[in-house]
């Protein structure tokens, strides 16, 4: 008798994990099919998709079960999942972290959100959400967000067996790590107890729905005329909000003494200066804030500060955008910035 709960029509049962790199999504993925196949004697796989190999870029990690007795030959991304493990809730602004959810499907969001915000922000109007705050056990157990993720994971999953991933967190960690199994074994504890739901019902129109692949925004027949230029080569849009793994720098400004240590090492030319006098009249750039809008969260400034004018903050949902100091971009030949 098959223990999974639900299959498609290959007799796959599938999970998309969708993340930033940097957070440890294709390592979850590996271990999550890994705890199925040795755990419980399932067949399964898993493989991630990725652009550039950088922090802060976005990650997607796949994992198909089976029945021991059913071969995986489909090596496709997964579009259709049973389940959406969301690693880094901001994605929603560039990644449509939702796509092909089945209308008995299960969201989990890492998040410190009410349900009905989150909802909102996906536009999720079936299936059921799930909320860990895995950000912050993974700050006070000095680990990963992976492992909370997992735990919250294994909940979801009630035909997954815990102790199964405890095995391999060992088997992970215990020879070039061990100092890191119990703080990852508590993570993931955590994550298993500390997880929430809430099931939001399918209308009757979406459950007989076919699933239609999302198509790319322009094609060979919608292409714009050749030297067309949609997207000028600057960055006065880019906004790197997505890429911070949950921190970003707080600046005092009594505290500066204004060395532009920080703005020397920021890859993003993040800070904002303005001209003005010293004390004795004589002109100097003074640091005025920082623009928020292109900070990825590396925190490079933090550690480069002798003073203690930065420092690491938990972001929190609207803070950067109302604590944000804009550029005041100067118009240069062929462009912006």
């Amino acid at each position: 008798m098959s223990i999974l709960p639900k299959k498609n029509d290959l007799g796959f049962f599938e999970i998309r994990l969708e993340s930033i790199g940097g957070l440890g999504a294709n390592l979850a993925g590996k271990m999550l099919a890994e705890a199925g196949v040795l755990g419980l004697g399932l067949n399964g796989s898993n493989f991630s998709s990725y652009g550039s190999e950088k922090k802060g870029s976005p990650v997607k990690s796949f994992v198909r079960f089976c029945d021991s007795d059913v071969e995986i030959r489909d090596h496709s991304p997964i579009e259709q999942p049973h389940i959406i493990g969301v690693f880094h809730e901001a994605l929603y602004k560039t990644v449509n972290v939702v796509s092909g959810l089945t209308p008995d499907g299960i969201v989990l969001v890492n998040s410190t959100r009410d349900f009905e915000d989150i909802k909102t922000d996906l536009h999720l109007q079936y299936g059921t959400l799930a909320i860990v705050d895995a950000l912050t056990i993974a700050v006070e157990e000095k680990t990963k967000v992976n492992t909370a993720m997992l735990g919250a994971m294994f909940r979801i999953c009630d035909f997954l067996d815990p102790e199964s991933m405890r095995k391999v967190i060992r088997k992970t960690f215990e020879k070039k790590y061990p100092h890191l199994v119990e703080p990852n074994i508590r993570t993931f504890d955590r994550g298993y107890n500390e997880v929430e739901f809430k099931t939001l019902e399918a209308p009757e129109d979406v459950t007989g729905k076919k699933f239609e692949r999302p198509l790319p925004l322009l094609g060979y027949m919608t292409q714009e005329i050749g030297g067309v230029m949609v997207s000028q080569a600057n960055s006065i849009f880019k906004d790197l909000s997505g890429s911070r793994q949950g921190f970003l720098p707080k600046f005092e400004l009594e505290e500066c003494i204004h060395c532009a240590a920080c703005d020397t090492v920021c890859p993003d030319y993040c800070f904002v200066w303005e001209e003005g006098e010293d004390k004795r009249g004589r002109k100097q750039m003074f640091l005025k804030g920082i623009d928020y809008q292109y900070c990825k969260g590396c925190l490079k400034c933090v550690e480069a500060c002798p003073t203690t004018a930065l420092g690491d903050l938990r972001e929190m949902i609207g803070y950067a955008d109302e604590n944000r100091v804009k550029q005041n971009f100067p118009y240069v030949a062929g462009g912006v910035r």
